[in-house]
């Protein structure tokens, strides 16, 4: 419905004031003059004025506001929304005889009312009149908490004050085309009445207004407006100062800024904010809030969309509302969204709704959404964030479905058991399966001086139908600070082999088989030295019975010690030590305990244009072995003592460039890094935790070709590398960087890794590579491994980026690399990209030219009206060289109030990098993506 506001005439001004203001101002023949509750101007009637004593000083007046687009939306159905019982519409007389005052007037009022004073004119000269009136008595104290606490403080309502005010008193202003009524107890305003009172403005065909207890009643047309608040209906009547009062037949547009936790603008350090939470299926909506990103002690923040200055808005229209304070509406029959005006693709329709704005909380009962036009979703009670936040309650249930597990319902209960600990339950029936029970537990508290955060993942299956047996998965994580201590805790444990590939629907966990279990303890009070004590094992998952998988050792325990004193000396002396108890579950082969000692020393040696680092050190390592059975011949003690020097020294060059029009600093960056460590054999020592770690650019430069400690390289060797960079000589900024390198090897290599070979040249593969920005918005990295001497790629990747603005992005990129434990040829395409002004379309092509087929296809469409936004995902994932699994999603998310269906947004962001949100919703917990 639209309210229509009528323009207002010319004003004539005159004042109106309480009898003892007056008469303390006027000269002494109008002081004797008590029986007039009203003092005209002499000079409206056309007399001559008498020239006061003491000139009176006319209080300013605001011009008038300028009309404002209303809220404009469509009355909900009768048969969706039963109506309160309609209250008979007063008639002019019927209101004159409701709005006396509730309480006694005091004596003076008593004299003055023997005389009411009207001054109308002729219908012809009828003008505009303004008064001003003192501001009021404070208002009644409320008579329970309740009120107390919604009764506004003056701070509460400091803000842009349109009228004067006097020793912290507030003045109200009235103005219509007539204005009659009794001096300090009732004023009575009509035609085009407006009050103004600080930053609240009030219009309506005719007013009344009580100065004693700062309240007014409004018929016809009434139109409030308190900053950006808007209520607009045929009658209404408020306390204005503490704003306890009704609208009837109203429309309302509400926008309010989210409120801070206390301290939050103080800067004060908080504890860590929880991880964010990942809960693939969109376990968020206007039901009850989604998780936060991140929870402190006593504040709850969250992101999530809002107006462009931090606000978010809602409008609609009730047959009633109630104003119970400042921050607290009722709203009888009503309408509800977050819809810009003339735009009712969804709302909300309640036979009741309570907005509290103190608590960001929306409830009530009896709700129908519906979307463009249409019912979708009924609720006999429900609750809702009004920012966003957090709140305990049912959260909207989503659905979904997979080739594997069939048609999939869940419905997920939030509880927010205190502002650092909150915990999520999420049921979820799968057609071909069963009733697959999840829950996800965090907390973020303080104990002995640090904080502690964890997580705590739990689900459980009874008698799968598919597998025929019961399923369950559980994951921890726990994280504390104490001090100088520090401690984790990660334990991951799932019932059988398949559970990921038959319940998973991400990619990094479907070709999951080692599950992590660790606990750490670390000291890193001493400054220049830190200890760490860990305890490790994993469970070992075999999903592909054609690629079988090696159960690792594990570690009970593993201690290790590090020491730097980076200028002793004018050295830099460094200790590395390290024990681990190796075992074996099943003690089906060799174990035992490993002690790695490494001091070393460096002389570096920096200017601003070159640096040369001489360093010298030791390894010395120890074995204690136990072999199964007791026909063992090999040694059980074993002793390996290597020497390590190196010199690594490089230059910098620096010169200004000029590129595509644009100033630019190159540079030049030569480096060479010289090792000698001398030949030990060291085919007896097994092998625990050791394997040959990747070339590359980071690689060149390190001491060992192997990870671990259980095999060291011989070395006289020398790696020689050039790199230069663009850099943006304003910002520093790096714009690209491109590098070259190669190693010469002075000595043949010896040692090996059992069942390997050693290199067969005087040198290694020649490596490139590329980073940067090639051209405006697109963006390209490259990597090469060539090898020389055979005159082959061994390994090849390249990747294109083209971000030319948000919503719009394209990737692509290829790898080679048929060396690796898996060998690798794919080709991957991925983007984000509008088709119209609102559709947009997202989507992911993996293939492997090795298997010939596609790893994973994602397709799908995004549309975005604004308030809302509809998803429609799909998804192809080859979980094993033979399985592979389908899903889809569809998902409305209704702006600043709920999301309805499967969430495809965490799928979209692991696997479209660069993927942007519409409406920026969130993401939630991480293990329950499935």
């Amino acid at each position: 419905m639209t309210f229509p506001f009528r323009r207002k005439p010319l004003t004539l001004i005159f004042c109106c004031s309480v009898a003892s203001a007056l008469a303390g101002s006027l000269p002494g023949v109008a002081q004797a003059q008590t029986e007039p509750a009203l003092r005209v101007d002499p000079a409206l009637l056309g007399l001559p004025a008498a020239a006061p004593a003491v000139p009176l000083q006319e209080p300013p007046v605001q011009p008038p506001v300028q009309p404002q687009p209303l809220p404009v939306i469509s009355e909900p159905e009768e048969s969706l929304a039963e109506p309160l019982e309609e209250m008979p519409e007063a008639s002019a007389a019927e209101v004159q005889e409701s709005v006396a005052p509730t309480h006694a007037p005091d004596a003076a009022a008593a004299t003055m009312s023997t005389t009411t004073v009207a001054v109308p004119l002729p219908a012809e000269q009828a003008v505009p009149t303004t008064m001003s009136l003192p501001a009021p008595a404070p208002a009644p104290v409320p008579a329970t908490q309740a009120e107390a606490a919604a009764a506004p403080s003056a701070a509460e309502n400091a803000g842009p004050q349109s009228a004067q005010t006097e020793a912290g008193s507030q003045a109200t202003f009235l103005s219509a085309q007539r204005i009659s009524g009794i001096v300090d107890r009732e004023v009575i305003a009509q035609d085009n009445a407006e009050l103004r009172q600080l930053d609240k403005v009030l219009t309506a065909d005719r007013m009344t207004y009580w100065p004693v207890d700062d309240e007014v009643e409004a018929v016809g047309s009434a139109r409030f407006q308190q900053r950006d608040d808007v209520v607009s209906g045929t009658r209404m009547r408020m306390r204005l100062e503490d704003q306890f009062g009704f609208f009837d037949d109203a429309s309302y547009f509400v926008k309010r800024p989210p409120r801070q936790a206390p301290g939050a603008e103080s800067g004060g350090a908080g504890a860590p904010d929880l991880a964010p939470s990942e809960l693939g299926s969109g376990f968020s909506s206007g039901f009850a809030a989604p998780r936060s990103y991140g929870v402190a002690p006593g504040e709850t923040k969250v992101k999530h969309r809002v107006g462009a200055d931090g606000t978010t808005e809602a409008r609609g229209a009730a047959q009633r509302i109630d104003f119970e304070g400042e921050n607290q509406i009722s709203l009888s029959s009503a309408t509800y969204t977050t819809c810009k005006p003339g735009n009712d693709d969804w709302y909300l329709s309640t036979a009741a709704l309570h907005l509290d704005y103190d608590n960001e909380v929306g409830s009530g009962n009896d709700a129908t959404v519906h979307f463009l036009g249409v019912p979708i979703l009924y609720s006999p009670w429900f609750s809702f964030s009004l920012n966003n936040q957090r709140k305990s309650g049912f959260l909207t249930p989503s659905y979904g479905s997979s080739s594997d597990s069939g048609f999939e319902l869940t419905l997920p209960y939030y509880w927010n058991i205190a502002p650092n600990m909150d915990a999520t339950f999420e049921p979820t029936l799968l057609s071909k399966r069963g009733l697959l029970m999840g829950t996800d537990f965090r907390y973020l508290n303080t104990a002995y001086g640090g904080t502690y955060v964890g997580n705590v993942r739990g689900e459980y299956l009874p008698n799968d139908r598919v597998a025929d047996r019961d399923r369950w998965g559980v994951a921890l994580t726990h994280n504390q600070l104490m001090g100088g201590w520090s401690g984790a805790i990660n334990y991951n444990r799932v019932s059988d082999s398949d559970y990921y590939t038959d319940l998973s629907s991400e990619i990094t966990q479907t070709s999951e088989t080692q599950l992590l279990q660790q606990g750490l303890l670390t000291y890193s009070g001493g400054g220049w030295w830190n200890a760490t004590a860990n305890v490790q094992s994993f469970q070992t998952l075999q999903p592909d019975p054609e690629n079988p998988v090696t159960p690792p050792y594990q570690l009970m325990p593993q201690i290790t010690v590090n020491a730097r004193q980076p200028d002793f000396y004018s050295t830099d002396s460094a200790f590395f030590g390290q024990y681990t108890d190796f075992v074996r579950p099943d003690a089906s082969t060799v174990e035992g305990q490993r002690t790695v000692m490494q001091p070393q020393i460096s002389i570096p040696y920096v200017t601003p244009g070159w640096y040369v680092t001489p360093r010298l050190g030791v390894n010395v390592t120890n074995y204690a072995l136990s072999y199964p059975g007791s026909a063992n011949v090999l040694p059980t003690s074993i002793n390996r003592n290597l020497p390590i020097f190196s010199v690594d020294s490089g230059m910098t060059f620096e010169r200004p460039s000029n590129w595509f029009g644009r100033d630019y600093t190159q540079t030049l960056e030569p480096r060479l890094y010289y090792l000698n460590i001398p030949y030990e054999d060291q085919n007896d020592i097994p092998i625990f935790d050791t394997a040959l770690a990747d070339f590359n650019f980071a690689q060149i430069f390190a001491d060992n070709q192997f990870s671990g400690w259980d095999r060291i390289n011989n070395a006289n060797q020398l790696t020689a590398a050039l790199s230069s960079r663009l850099i943006d000589p304003a910002s520093g900024n790096e714009i690209m960087r491109g590098m070259i390198g190669q190693r010469l090897y002075f000595t043949d290599d010896k040692v090996a890794l059992p069942g390997t070979t050693t290199r067969e040249w005087n040198r290694s593969d020649f490596l490139a590579g590329f980073t940067g920005q090639v051209l405006p918005r697109v963006y390209a990295d490259a990597a090469l491994q060539y090898d020389v001497d055979n005159q082959q790629t061994d390994r090849f990747s390249i990747g294109t980026r083209y971000f030319p603005a948000a919503g719009k992005l394209l990737n692509a990129s290829y790898s080679y690399n048929p060396q690796a434990v898996t060998p690798i040829k794919q080709v991957d395409v991925a983007g984000q990209w509008p088709i119209t002004g609102r559709l947009q379309a997202v989507g992911r092509y993996n293939y492997s030219f090795l298997q010939n087929q596609p790893i994973e296809i994602i397709g799908g469409l995004e549309y975005n009206a604004g308030c809302w936004v509809v998803r429609v995902v799909g998804q192809r994932l080859q979980t094993t060289e033979a399985d592979a699994t389908t899903r889809a999603f569809v998902q409305l998310e209704l702006s600043d109030f709920s999301r309805l269906g499967s969430s495809p947004i965490n799928l979209l962001q692991r696997r479209i990098p660069g993927y942007g949100v519409a409406n920026q919703p969130q993401t939630d917990s991480a293990l329950a993506e499935q």
